[in-house]
């Protein structure tokens, strides 16, 4: 069979031979082509970083120099703009700012080798300081560390997939104009309100030296005469500098719970601003039949009106701090906080963040409730029975609502019928 074989006509071998050069030659190009559209993001963020005149701060680059697990450390206010966030499976339900993007690519190795030997050397100081308080390995101090890391981990990894920083690189005024900044201890805090804010605005007032004790300042004092500047209120310079260098922390709440506090605070007790800005629209467009008396006083709304209400894109009267979620109010996306607190443990991790700054010694976090004494604090189980008002399309609808602080801070679905 071998002398049967017979050679190719040197025509035909030149011309496979130019078939297969040209078939690598578009193989490469299209390589080259993926490779620049892979490259486009950050081609985007250079161009969007050198362009002159915007009136915004360029947010520091993730991560920050300052981890927590290192050791190192106003009512009536509407906003008509906001809508509710996109879910990726419900995407027909409401308006969005942005459109989900996908997940951004992770750093090299190199880079987070870089990143990692920067956070090792502090986090090895906090390891001593641990052990020297009785917080050997194991112990609450370094559990409470520990819950940081993975916190700021998951927020990390949400940022990523559902707001990369091609699309938020640049900060308004707007963007901070929730966090107050602490001079002296060189903090910035996003206050979160039915979290624990009139507390910590206290604390921020004592640390600042406008106050001996927590418990001396009044409710009034803590919102309305606390002397703290917000972090708007600087130059740009400014503003970038305070970023970069001092430690930013905030305090979230289960979102539900946060919700159902903030409905009792303020259309459940008698209230000379809630009742007549929200309540009178909020009864008008969502009432049939009102009462001439609840029109003109706004008093009685009920927590369907007020779900119903917080649900609409076309709602009667703007968006309120209380019941706003995290993700839009202190922007964690962009502002990259070093300690993220949980109201649910709020006494042990305030005061925790307290030592870890060189507090005074005398100084911890008040507990007292001086708004509506007398009432029983939200619980988990209050918020379920206001919950189980509603039915099981508008309980989704309020978990589409706040399904990105559901997914920042970690918090599980409330209701097994939630996806």
């Amino acid at each position: 069979m071998c002398r049967r074989r017979r050679l190719l006509p040197v025509g035909r071998v030149k011309l496979l031979c130019s078939l297969y050069c040209s078939l690598w030659f578009l193989l490469l190009l299209g390589a080259g082509s993926l490779l620049i559209l892979l490259h486009l993001p950050d081609i985007a963020i250079m161009v969007q970083q050198q362009t002159p005149g915007t009136n915004s701060v360029v947010a520091p680059s993730w991560p920050v120099e300052k981890d927590f697990d290192t050791g190192h450390p106003a009512e009536g206010d509407v906003d008509r703009s906001y809508d509710p966030p996109q879910r990726l499976e419900n995407r027909a339900s409401y308006p969005t700012l942005r459109p989900p993007l996908p997940l951004t690519q992770e750093p090299s190795n190199a880079s987070a080798a870089s990143h990692e030997d920067q956070a090792s050397r502090p986090r090895l100081r906090l390891l001593e300081d641990l052990s020297d308080a009785g917080g050997g390995a194991g112990g609450p101090r370094q559990k409470l560390a520990l819950a940081q890391a993975i916190r700021r981990h998951q927020l990390r990894k949400t940022c990523a997939k559902y707001q990369p920083s091609v699309a938020n690189r640049l900060l308004s005024r707007r963007q901070v104009s929730r966090v107050y900044v602490e001079e002296r201890s060189r903090l910035l805090y996003c206050e979160v309100p039915k979290a624990g804010c009139s507390n910590w605005k206290r604390v921020l007032m004592v640390l600042g030296g406008s106050a001996v004790s927590p418990g001396d300042i009044p409710h009034e004092a803590a919102h309305n005469a606390n002397s703290l500047r917000r972090l708007d209120g600087y130059d740009r310079a400014a503003i970038a500098e305070r970023l970069h260098d001092y430690t930013k922390f905030l305090f979230v709440r289960e979102p539900f719970e946060r919700l159902v506090s903030a409905f009792r605070d303020k259309f459940e007790s008698p209230n000379s601003y809630y009742h007549p800005v929200f309540g009178r629209p909020i009864i008008s467009k969502y009432r049939a039949n009102a009462t001439r008396s609840a029109l003109r006083t706004g008093a009685g709304v009920t927590f369907r009106e007020f779900v119903r209400y917080l649900l609409d894109v076309h709602r009667p009267v703007g968006m309120d701090i209380h019941w706003e979620p995290v993700s839009q109010l202190c922007n964690p996306c962009l502002l990259r906080y070093n300690f993220v607190g949980k109201f649910e443990n709020m006494e042990e991790e305030a005061n925790f963040l307290l030592r870890s700054l060189g507090a005074p010694g005398n100084l911890s976090f008040p507990h007292f409730k001086d708004r509506n004494p007398l009432a029983e604090r939200t619980s988990s189980r209050i918020t379920q029975s206001y919950f189980a008002k509603l039915n099981s399309i508008e309980r989704q609808k309020i978990y589409d609502f706040y399904y990105m602080d559901y997914l920042m801070f970690n918090y599980p679905k409330p209701f097994k019928d939630l996806h």
